[in-house]
């Protein structure tokens, strides 16, 4: 039998959907999971996989005491021919997310209760708290609103604004579960205390209907409110005497002893509209929620008197949150990088450039008729997207000087660019199907397909992409890929051969994306110029392929290779979506927070307690596959002698 899994293809710029072996998708939530992670965290109940338990509780000795039912929760049957002969009397579950009710813990527990317990049964955890606190951020809030832009041009400061529904809109509904321990506490002002919002009982009935609870508060601060930071904590037993918390540290009891985790981290909730708090001016911040989401609100009164008002879970109606992520909203609203992309475009156009825009939602457009081009087209090939530029484009008075064109770049025609040819052909590049750095090439194959809409001596913006590596130690991700061994006493071999086997398919093999402003790491070699992509020339026929070796100049373990993309948007002008800096003496890397870098996890890792024979060093072979847009690559550790 063979299963549909989706891959980002840089050649179309599209998801596609391709047949693999049966085993493919199961070994890849296997490879990529983070149950390795969640064994290491030492504070944790964990309910191993149900195809890897049967086989551990064997070998651990306990299969005459542990019946293993590989069922929904809600499928089990209690009864003489049932799956369980009679109601449990202790519950022991693990159905906490980020956001704790995220994957259905009330619904489940509220059915284990009617169903599969009985009452006054206990429950581990015994109890589960949510908090809450109140701050002022305007790195944050640039996560969830657009800003004003401001364009420095031959005619003074052009300023770029949003639309007036986009201001409006309340934002995207969902969490954005983030690291909040790698916030610098110089990026928010506390405007509240830490307040206990509410909390559930898993040994009670639990209910999975809407409910709101409020806390009334007096602001430490005179400021805007706009962010409310989250997290819970659990309570194993039911005097609180072992406790499981996934506060940040400076709400944390024991900063130095903070255990890291990848599968809960701390939630960030953005208010419908940011309001403006005193001093000591009493407020109620109110926490909202229905079976599986939370959401928050300020309000002014006891939310007994207007809780209809705001009992209805904010939905976006602007479309920019449904189409921009919140990394893509701060990537926009970097003022640094439009001014970066604004002294490109300067040195690029000329009296009477015909421009062409191919990146989804940008606001590059606009730079360039700012700028001066007498004529700016810009593909955008979603209905939804043409739509919220449009609105952009109007609300800057910019609606019959930008023409868009909703249609796929390959399929564009003469009639389109009104019998033109394009003298500036303009990319971040940026595409909404982009997964992995280099996917965003697909800016290269558009490049190729309008070549000939092209002048003989057009100007590509960026010219030229480069992919470069760097040899890392984590402080912690590594953990996500560490064998478990035992845990609190249990042989847990068996699933790490598991999860090696899963690591022998084809695409384990290959980098994966992750937000490394988010994960600490150190270079242990420098950062490596591997491969080049002429964007003034067409894709070539040919793969292009590079081999090399970085020697690892600093101690330590070495977890993996880091590969980003920089783009020479013009002569001296390059934007990483990488490292942001030059490296240290002790190799600390500052990432790029907009973007996603990509990580090649080494299977092997060498021990830092034994001294090499000589410098070590990684090598290296990468390849580009024009026909697939694929980059496959390989890493191989050594010692090499003196």
């Amino acid at each position: 039998m063979k299963v549909f899994c989706g891959r980002a293809n840089p050649t179309t710029g599209s998801v596609e959907w391709l047949e693999e072996d049966e085993h493919y998708d199961y070994h890849q939530e296997i490879a990529r999971s983070s149950y390795a992670d969640m064994l290491h965290d030492k504070d944790r109940v964990f309910k191993p996989m149900a195809d890897a338990a049967v086989k551990i509780v064997e070998k651990n000795g306990f299969s005459d005491k542990i019946k293993v039912i590989n069922k929904h929760s809600t499928e089990v049957t209690v009864g003489p021919d049932g799956d369980m002969p009679c109601r449990a009397n202790i519950l022991v579950t693990e159905l906490f997310d980020t956001e704790l009710i995220g994957e259905g813990a009330l619904p489940s527990y509220e059915h284990a209760h009617r169903h599969l317990v009985q009452e006054n049964c206990e429950a581990v955890p015994h109890r589960a708290t949510v908090y809450a606190q109140l701050v002022e951020s305007r790195r944050m809030w640039s996560w969830n609103k657009l800003f004003p832009i401001r364009v420095q041009t031959s005619l003074g400061e052009q300023v770029i604004v949003p639309p007036l529904e986009v201001e409006r809109c309340p934002g995207a509904p969902s969490v954005y579960d983030i690291q909040l321990n790698q916030v610098s506490l110089a990026d928010f002002t506390v405007l509240s205390d830490v307040l206990p919002m509410f909390s559930v009982d898993f040994s009670k009935q639990v209910s999975s209907s809407a409910a709101c609870h409020s806390r009334q508060f007096e602001p430490l601060a005179s400021g805007q409110a706009q962010v409310v930071l989250s997290w819970w904590d659990i309570e194993m037993d039911p005097e609180g005497k072992i406790k499981c918390t996934m506060a940040p540290f400076w709400a944390h009891s024991d900063p130095d002893g903070l255990q890291w985790r990848d599968h809960w981290m701390q939630c960030v909730y953005f208010l419908p509209q940011e309001e403006p708090v005193v001093q000591g001016s009493a407020l109620c911040l109110v926490a909202h929620h229905d079976d599986y989401c939370v959401w928050y609100s300020l309000q002014t009164t006891s939310p007994e008197k207007n809780v209809r008002v705001h009992q209805m879970r904010p939905v976006c109606d602007c479309q920019a949150h449904l189409l921009w992520t919140r990394p893509r909203f701060g990537e926009i609203n970097d003022q640094n990088r439009t001014d970066q992309y604004t002294q490109a475009l300067r040195t690029m156009l000329k009296p009477g450039s015909v421009c062409l825009c191919v990146s989804d939602g940008s606001l590059l457009p606009m730079l360039a008729h700012h700028l001066g081009a007498e004529q700016v087209f810009t593909i955008e090939n979603s209905a939804a997207s043409h739509k919220l530029m449009k609105k952009i484009f109007k609300a800057n008075q910019l609606e019959d000087k930008i023409n868009i064109i909703e249609k796929r770049p390959e399929l564009l025609t003469n009639a389109d660019l009104e019998g033109k040819k394009v003298s500036l052909l303009l990319g971040e590049p940026f595409f909404t199907t982009s997964l992995l750095p280099w996917h965003n090439l697909y800016f290269w194959y558009v490049r190729t397909a309008v070549d000939r809409y092209l002048e003989p001596s057009a100007v590509v913006m960026p010219q030229a992409a480069s992919l470069h590596a760097v040899v890392v130690e984590f402080r912690d991700l590594w953990r996500i890929r560490s064998p478990c061994g035992d845990c609190e006493g249990f042989d847990m071999h068996i699933m790490d051969d598991m999860i090696q086997h899963a690591l022998d398919f084809r695409e384990s093999k290959e980098a994966e994306p992750h937000p490394l402003w988010e994960y600490p790491c150190r270079s242990l070699s420098e950062p490596q110029h591997v491969l080049t992509f002429d964007f003034q020339q067409p894709v070539p026929q040919q793969p292009m392929r590079a081999e090399g070796a970085m020697e690892l100049r600093r101690p330590g373990s070495s977890h993996g290779a880091v590969l980003w993309m920089e783009y020479q948007l013009a002569p001296g002008s390059m934007l990483s979506t990488g490292l942001l800096e030059p490296l240290g003496d002790k190799g600390h890397c500052r990432w790029n927070p907009h973007c996603k870098q990509a990580v090649y996890f080494f299977s092997a890792t060498p021990d830092p307690t034994v001294p090499p024979c000589g410098p070590r060093t990684v090598s290296y072979t990468v390849e580009f596959h024009p026909h697939t847009g694929d980059v496959t690559m390989e890493f191989r550790l050594a010692d090499t002698l003196d």
